[in-house]
């Protein structure tokens, strides 16, 4: 059951890391398309990915404290 639990926590931090690489490469790849969309806002071009990389490292975080705990009981 721990094992099971490992696994699906060791998926969820792969897919969200995955998510956010795919994200940074996608926001890179049009900002430098179009960079003239980007100059009218107001924040830098960069801000999601910083958004998507902070929610990354709170899940990545909160696995690892799970792994952690199921480590302790196993």
């Amino acid at each position: 059951m721990l094992k099971k639990l490992n696994h699906v926590l060791n998926i969820i931090v792969g897919s969200f890391v995955g998510i956010f690489l795919g994200h940074g490469i996608y926001v890179f790849w049009d900002y430098k398309t179009h960079p003239a969309l980007y100059a009218m806002e107001s924040a830098p071009w960069y801000t999601s990915i910083l958004l998507y990389g902070l929610f990354t490292l709170m899940v990545f975080v909160m696995a690892m404290i799970a792994k952690f705990i199921i480590r302790k009981k196993g």
